[in-house]
């Protein structure tokens, strides 16, 4: 079951990483601010999940 915690959460890093460079790339190009301001909403989403992902995955090691 660990590599599974080890895999959600390197793919949800994987993502944030993505989104953030997504939302960088739109404000160098002076890109719409809406579109900002959604990819850094989506970013921080993401960040919650992979945080809830690696706790639970510590949660999960000490448990066992």
């Amino acid at each position: 079951m660990s590599i599974v915690f080890t895999i959600l959460a390197l793919l949800f890093m994987a993502a944030v990483a993505v989104v953030l460079v997504m939302g960088l790339g739109n404000m160098m190009r002076g890109g719409p601010g809406n579109t900002s301001q959604k990819l850094m909403r989506a970013r921080v989403m993401l960040q919650a999940i992979a945080v809830a992902v690696i706790v639970g995955a510590i949660w999960f090691a000490r448990g066992s």
